[in-house]
């Protein structure tokens, strides 16, 4: 390959292994270049495919043989800690292989949805064969598009060049801000939530006490069929219903919340969210699921009932 065929590969390969660095304006650009003969576009196809399938084998194989602790570590690199986490696991679950062929086209998707491929026991020779396609469709979409507007690329490119070097600096400066932001936003979240958190073996003593908080599983549905483990006596509700039905919580008990990521940031999120609807003993688990499994105190199986927003049985609940 010449050296704009392995800025591309480097480019989408990046993309892939989960850098913050998009590869759609590489593609783009090689699309404008084919038009006027610089570029080879079927090369381009070929190298941007073989990226795809290089990274993605890495983050399957490493979702097969290390599960949930990938999905945590995406979630703890992510600028959104566990969105992209949840929108991935959802669109695995609702089109299976098939959300292979579009994750590519949304940041930050196409990084979760292998290990999810390999967590699921997806056979390797049937990953491949949709994820070819699915990134066949996303080189050869954006190359075919750059070709064909390869015109108004290039007028881009000539005011940027104009401009120089200070609006690459701008640029620099904007990005750098946003994720400045988003970790500032993110950090503020979990310190304010920090003071209220209870440990594992604070929640264990309250059960064994008889005390009955109600306990609530915040993990994606993927999650859980993937890693079924809950703590005794918890619920696993769907937290974009939470809102609309929190009616349906308890005031006065302590209300428990936890999940798999790193720092309990959709608990934090959760908790914020029912402070805010009027609840005041919201705590979340510190270390989440993780924590209570090492610490080796009661789990049971979850077993799926309904979509819905569930009723609260105190009862129930501390009987498991």
């Amino acid at each position: 390959m010449n050296h704009g065929q392995w800025i591309l590969f480097l480019a989408v390969f990046a993309e892939q292994m989960g850098l913050p660095l998009p590869a759609v304006p590489w593609l783009l650009a090689a699309g404008a270049l084919s038009a006027t003969g610089q570029f080879n576009a079927p090369v381009g196809i070929g190298s941007s495919v073989l990226a795809c399938l290089l990274g993605d084998m890495f983050w399957f194989y490493l979702g097969r043989y290390r599960g949930t602790k990938v999905l945590s570590l995406l979630c703890r690199i992510s600028l959104e800690p566990d969105s992209c986490v949840r929108r991935t696991s959802n669109l695995f679950t609702r089109y299976g292989l098939r959300g292979l062929l579009v994750a590519k086209f949304v940041p930050g998707l196409s990084t979760v949805a292998p290990p999810l491929a390999g967590m699921a026991g997806v056979n390797i020779s049937t990953f491949l064969m949709v994820d070819a396609a699915g990134s066949l469709l996303y080189g050869a979409g954006f190359i075919i598009l750059g070709r064909c507007f390869s015109g108004q690329i290039e007028q881009i490119g000539t005011a940027l060049g104009h401009i120089g070097t200070t609006a690459l600096v701008f640029f620099g400066v904007l990005v750098v801000i946003y994720i400045s932001f988003k970790y500032w936003r993110r950090q503020q979240l979990i310190k304010n939530y920090n003071a209220t958190r209870i440990t594992v073996t604070e929640l264990n003593q309250k059960l064994d006490a008889g005390e009955t908080p109600v306990i609530l599983d915040l993990r994606s549905a993927t999650e859980l069929e993937l890693d079924a483990t809950i703590i005794l006596g918890a619920i696993h509700v769907d937290i974009n219903n939470i809102e609309n039905h929190s009616h349906k919580i308890p005031d006065n008990q302590d209300i428990i919340l936890y999940c798999s990521c790193p720092n309990e940031y959709t608990s934090a999120r959760i908790a914020q969210l029912l402070r805010q609807k009027g609840f005041k003993r919201v705590r979340p688990l510190q270390g989440g699921i993780a924590a209570w499994r090492e610490s080796k105190f009661p789990t049971s199986k979850h077993i799926p009932e309904t979509s819905k927003m569930p009723e609260f049985n105190p009862t129930k609940m501390t009987a498991g």
